[in-house]
């Protein structure tokens, strides 16, 4: 299963920082960030891929985050 997420993440040690954090949520997945698309695009793709906890960690740390698929 693949997410596809817009974000408000600008910095690459953002980025870096929440990948890292949805990494403990979902071990298993590929986690990464398009901070040069005009919608800072957040893919995740994995087997247990759940877009609310994505949501909800993202907005844990002060950013905002909308599933686009």
């Amino acid at each position: 299963m693949i997410e596809v997420f817009k974000t408000n993440v600008h910095e690459d040690e953002q980025a870096e920082r929440l990948i890292k954090a949805l990494s403990d949520y979902f071990p298993n997945s590929r986690i990464t960030f398009d901070l040069e698309d005009c919608d800072r695009i957040l893919w995740v793709a994995g087997d247990d891929v759940c877009p609310k906890k994505t949501i909800a960690l993202l907005s844990l740390n002060g950013f905002e985050c909308e599933a686009l698929i």
